[in-house]
């Protein structure tokens, strides 16, 4: 039992990190613990799996066929929420884009919602993919004018030259045209921009 619940405590303690830039010499923790992607990992301890088989607590605001809203148990502000699919997938390259396109529609009833319940004008939508961010899910982040939620606000930002930008450009297209002609062979085709 002293087991179960020190893999607990260490899920928790992930799941908070996860959320705060850290630099500390504790060992890496999955925040979840989970290895499947077809949905059926519910055994191996997946905080989310847990939640939406009810096994674990969460304060839903907003559930359909496929995905969860629930307040995150440490926000970073005052109505800090996740929505989560209801199916297990630890990246966002293995989530079905019929999932990712019906957690994507509810953003802006769900953000809409939690901006009028806590006062705020504004929010951050942060996505967290693979399994070292803690499973595919989304937070909704309310804000304020000056509310220095983020460390990275207060910092001068340089910008870019344009020989590391136009390598760094150049690097993402042709990463874009590789995984677009992949979906192409699979009849879901795009187009790119290119310069």
């Amino acid at each position: 039992m002293e087991a179960t619940s020190t893999a607990t405590a260490l899920r928790r303690l992930s799941l908070l990190s996860s959320h705060f830039r850290t630099h500390c010499s504790s060992p890496q923790v999955s925040a979840f613990n989970c290895s499947s992607t077809d949905g059926e990992n519910h055994e191996n301890g997946c905080v989310f799996c847990m939640i939406v088989l009810g096994e674990a607590p969460a304060l839903k605001v907003y559930e359909d066929d496929v995905c969860l809203c629930i307040l995150d148990a440490n926000p970073l502000c005052f109505g800090h929420s996740l929505v989560i699919p209801k199916s297990h997938f630890t990246s966002l390259q293995e989530t079905p884009p019929s999932v990712v396109a019906a957690m994507s529609s509810k953003l802006p009833l769900i953000s809409s919602a939690v901006m009028k319940a806590t006062g705020c004008d504004s929010f951050n939508l942060l996505v967290n993919n693979g399994a070292a961010a803690g499973q595919t899910h989304i937070h909704i982040i309310p804000r304020k004018a000056s509310d220095c939620l983020w460390t990275s606000e207060s910092l001068s930002r340089c910008p870019l030259k344009s020989d590391e930008a136009q390598k760094l450009a150049d690097g993402i297209r042709e990463n874009l045209s590789i995984s677009n002609n992949i979906e192409d062979s699979k009849g879901n085709g795009s187009s790119l921009i290119v310069n």
